[in-house]
């Protein structure tokens, strides 16, 4: 049963301080388990500088990205909800990519665009995608921004889920592995998390960040998703 914005308001001070702890711990416990994959993906980084790529072929690149993902990296709204990418965190764009590559995460066009990026060019899309800054496209339905905005900031105890802010941080711009979502597109949050189990962690023996959200995306209501998407969508 989905939870009344009462029912929100209600929760103790000390319970969504438990929770935020939860939480923090769980991302410290998720990223030691990624480590070697995140470390693979510094060094690679590290090794294949954006300078490295051609100026030409890197705008040929985001153009044919953009194709997908829209003006400015936008995000786009066609027959399914093509993500932004615009200020995303290079850490977790590169770690993405490789779950596509390594069919981790299942999407047979991110696979075939993925596998034949140089490591080069995955680091200067990733540079290049950090630096845009477009105005989100919005589309969360208005009257559900107020109940998302108080789950993002204080999670829900009783159904051990914790504050998103304490991961996103507090104004939804992510921190390395983890995801910026603001300004991300209400449809696409909304589908991602009601079907996390079916794309995501397809390798349980090599899990990155990512997997610290299976049991949270399982513990949320489908009332609760589309107001948490409601109100990341207007995020800028």
């Amino acid at each position: 049963m989905a939870l009344t914005i009462g029912d929100i308001g209600a929760r103790s001070t000390a319970g969504r301080r438990t929770m935020r702890r939860v939480a923090i711990a769980g991302c410290r416990l998720v990223l030691l388990a990624a480590v070697t994959g995140a470390l693979a993906v510094t060094a690679r980084a590290e090794n294949a500088a954006p300078s490295a790529v051609p100026k030409a072929e890197l705008e040929a690149k985001v153009n044919y990205c953009e194709n997908c993902h829209g003006v400015s990296a936008r995000g786009f709204h066609g027959y399914y909800p093509i993500p932004r990418l615009a200020g995303q965190q290079p850490d977790y764009l590169e770690n993405q990519l490789q779950a596509f590559i390594e069919r981790r995460r299942t999407n047979p066009i991110m696979f075939s665009v993925g596998h034949v990026l140089s490591p080069a060019m995955v680091a200067a899309l990733a540079a290049t995608f950090k630096a845009l800054d477009p105005k989100p496209l919005g589309g969360g339905p208005h009257e559900l921004t107020a109940a998302g905005k108080t789950i993002y900031e204080n999670g829900i105890p009783e159904a051990q889920v914790p504050a998103c802010a304490s991961c996103h941080g507090p104004e939804a711009k992510g921190d390395g592995q983890f995801p910026r979502l603001a300004g991300q597109l209400f449809d696409y949050v909304s589908n991602k998390l009601v079907n996390w189990d079916k794309e995501r962690g397809q390798d349980p023996n090599k899990p990155d960040a990512s997997s610290i959200m299976q049991p949270i995306a399982h513990n949320l209501t489908a009332s609760q998703i589309k107001a948490v998407a409601a109100y990341l969508s207007y995020l800028e």
